[in-house]
């Protein structure tokens, strides 16, 4: 179920990419299935369906749904490899992290630690979900 925080400085469409790409990628959406139409989303949501419906173009731009014409919207099939490409540059950005933090004298494990930690704050917070 996505949710949307109203309060948040991220605007609602990004919100709602962001929670359509979760859901594919820890399988709640499954590659090829379809998405609730924009109106079923607006009326859960109580967010406007133009505002959705801008988070499904960016969505079809990017090749994570498929928009067919008066049958609606589903993940495509090869939704969970284009989202996870989006993350390489950030793999990039950890490991030049981790040589400045290296060429610092920071301890490896400290910085392991850090990224489990991370990791289960993350799950922790999904599992309140």
């Amino acid at each position: 179920m996505l949710v949307i925080d109203k309060f948040s400085r991220k605007p609602i469409y990004e919100q709602i990419i962001e929670g359509i790409e979760r859901e594919i990628l820890t399988g709640i959406l499954a590659e090829r299935e379809q998405l609730p139409s924009i109106r079923e989303l607006s009326l859960k949501l109580s967010i406007n369906p133009n505002t959705i419906q801008k988070a499904f173009i960016e969505l079809d731009r990017a090749g994570v749904i498929v928009t067919s014409q008066g049958r609606g919207c589903f993940v495509a099939a090869d939704a969970r490899m284009r989202i996870r490409e989006k993350f390489i540059p950030k793999i990039a950005e950890i490991a030049a992290l981790a040589a400045e933090l290296a060429g610092a004298g920071v301890d490896e494990d400290a910085v392991l630690d850090a990224v489990r930690e991370a990791y289960a704050n993350h799950e922790r917070k999904e599992t309140k979900l």
